[in-house]
């Protein structure tokens, strides 16, 4: 098994504050917008997108939950046993403006499973989708990001692989070949 840096700590951390600003772009002082961090890995991101908004942009409040999409995966049943987050999501998204947050968009199941799943909240006004690694020839569903970090061409015997200091010790973006 072998392994190819895609990013570095540093083209992360320029890459987070690029989609930031595009955030701030479209949703200025996000009082009708929630990020929605999709469990488990799309929760660093988010967070972290936070703390920039927050921090450089001086925004007061933003709407952050985390959306667990277990139950919601059209494989839930069909053999591996799936491990489910929880879900924090402390406000309605009812008309709203809501922007789903994942580390990497593979086939797109899982932002179905999440269209799905968000329902259980409100119906939003606008969904949008913001993704740092975008894999873009090995999706399943007509699903594209709103705003990306990286778009990488993978085959599909290769795999994406996230790491975040908060939980891996490190910020790196891994291609991994088997």
């Amino acid at each position: 098994m072998s392994q190819k840096v895609l990013l570095t700590s540093k083209e992360i951390n320029i890459i987070l504050h690029r989609l930031a600003c595009q955030l701030m772009e479209n949703h200025l002082d996000f009082k009708d917008t929630a990020l929605i961090g999709i469990q488990p890995r799309g929760v660093f991101l988010a967070e972290r997108l936070v703390k920039i908004l927050k921090k450089e942009y001086k925004i007061k409040h933003i709407d952050l939950g985390f959306l667990d999409i277990t139950f919601f995966r059209d494989d839930f049943g069909r053999g591996e046993i799936l491990k489910a987050n929880s879900t924090q999501m402390n406000f309605l998204v009812e008309d709203k403006k809501v922007v789903f947050i994942d580390d990497v968009l593979y086939t797109g199941r899982s932002i179905r499973s999440a269209l799905t799943a968000i329902q259980s909240f409100g119906r939003p006004s606008n969904i949008e989708l913001l993704t740092l690694i975008d894999r873009r020839f090995s999706r399943h569903l007509p699903i594209q990001p709103t705003y990306r970090g990286r778009q990488v061409d993978a085959i599909n015997e290769e795999k994406v692989k996230v790491m975040w200091e908060e939980n891996d010790g490190e910020d790196k973006v891994y291609l991994v070949s088997k």
